[in-house]
């Protein structure tokens, strides 16, 4: 059965001189009324203990236009800077829920530039795209189709740090999944990226790797050029564009690879990994970078939302590489360079192989009873999960393979 969702469809655009000059106004604008509001509501907070809402900053908004310092907000569409008061209501809502940090000012250098349109601030007619303050349409470069009969919700029109333009255009759209009963789990790595429970690994492309030589001579060009000159500036998009490119080429990657699991899964399982604590290990954290498990998990998640697909994440405690999937023993040590192990029973294991498959049984135990695939050992008012237990014999309720 086909399911409704709202999806985004980002092309890539070519603005004339005169577009460029008002979508770089209004960029600024954006992050100027996104920084004074947050400014005035620090303000407000800490020096008189009051919050103040979307509401009062769209007035203040209304205010600043019409101040002579601050007039030539009137000159850009009023959407944007809207819509920048809503996000940052957003971005208080997420904190003030510990799901995020305190909102942060947006800079001129490292911020994204991006300001987004609804639909009231543009146009759409026969495939043509003209947003508010402008007299012609978007030249973009349709790189795939839109879905029949798609109207846009809303745009958000961006730049990136290597001067490249991009729409992205927020349509709904009706996603057809085959039915299927199909299992995996996946087990995350460096060497191969994801090894999947059926025993296939998919290779890693290593894609900063192997542009590693010529980042660092962009890099060593940056290095030479005298600051604030036009000449810095150019080394600046050169080394740019080569972090877009690696940046580029992983995502088609991940993209690919987790459309292809979801479309013929059911239910798919992967580990709770903490990678901002393993990009501590000096050693590996450049190729963890590479890898990029965290966008990897983050496509899974919405794609298996918009396919309903069931995804599964097992605690990051649970002993996957160690545990034997043959006769339940865990093995005391298991150094990283041990790519193969026997285990006392006589099992010979591949860890990768091993450890995914271990996942995937993990996974559907705690899909079909919630939780209770290994013995507590603490009482139940800790509120721990019994999978963060390492007993040293596995337990019972994990399906031997």
């Amino acid at each position: 059965m086909a399911r409704q969702v709202k999806r985004a469809f980002k092309y890539r655009f070519y603005p004339t001189g005169e577009q460029a000059a008002e979508l770089s106004r209004t960029f600024g604008c954006v992050r100027l009324v996104y920084n004074k509001a947050l400014q005035e509501r620090t303000r407000a907070w800490y020096g008189e203990q009051r919050r103040i809402s979307y509401v009062p900053s769209s007035a203040a908004l209304t205010e600043w236009k019409k101040t002579a310092e601050l007039a030539f907000l009137t000159e850009v569409s009023s959407v944007p800077l809207q819509q920048a008061l809503r996000h940052l209501q957003t971005a208080f809502g997420n904190f003030f829920a510990k799901r995020a940090k305190y909102p942060r000012y947006k800079s001129r250098k490292k911020s994204r530039a991006s300001a987004e349109y609804t639909r009231s601030a543009f146009t759409w007619r026969e495939g043509h795209l003209t947003l508010a303050k402008m007299t012609q349409p978007l030249d973009i470069r349709w790189s795939r189709p839109l879905p029949e009969e798609a109207e846009p919700t809303t745009v958000t029109v961006s730049r990136d740090a290597a001067g490249r333009w991009f729409v992205s255009l927020l349509c709904e759209d009706s996603i057809a999944a085959a039915a299927t009963t199909a299992a995996v789990g996946l087990d995350a790595g460096i060497t191969s990226l994801v090894t999947l429970s059926t025993g296939e690994k998919v290779a890693n492309p290593k894609h900063e790797r192997r542009d590693r030589a010529r980042l660092a001579r962009a890099q060593r060009e940056l290095s030479r050029k005298a600051k604030g000159s036009a000449n810095r500036e150019k080394a600046r998009r050169k080394v740019a564009r080569v972090h877009a490119r690696i940046a580029d080429r992983r995502r088609d990657v991940l993209h690919k690879l987790s459309t292809r699991l979801v479309r013929e899964n059911q239910t798919v399982v992967i580990e709770d990994l903490t990678v901002r604590n393993l990009l501590k290990n000096g050693t590996l954290a450049r190729a963890i970078s590479d890898a990029s498990w965290t966008e990897l998990r983050s496509m899974l998640e919405y794609k298996c939302a918009w396919y309903g697909r069931e995804l599964v994440v097992i605690d990051r405690f649970f002993p996957s590489s160690k545990l034997c999937g043959n006769c339940g023993t865990v093995a005391a040590k298991l150094p990283l360079n041990v790519r193969a192990w026997t285990c006392a029973c006589g099992a010979v294991h591949d860890r990768d192989v091993n450890a995914a498959r271990n996942i995937l049984a993990a996974g559907l135990a705690v899909s079909a009873c919630g939780d209770g695939v290994r013995p507590q050992r603490e009482s139940s008012r800790t509120g721990r999960s019994s999978v963060k237990q390492e007993p040293q014999r596995a337990t019972a309720g994990i399906p031997r393979l």
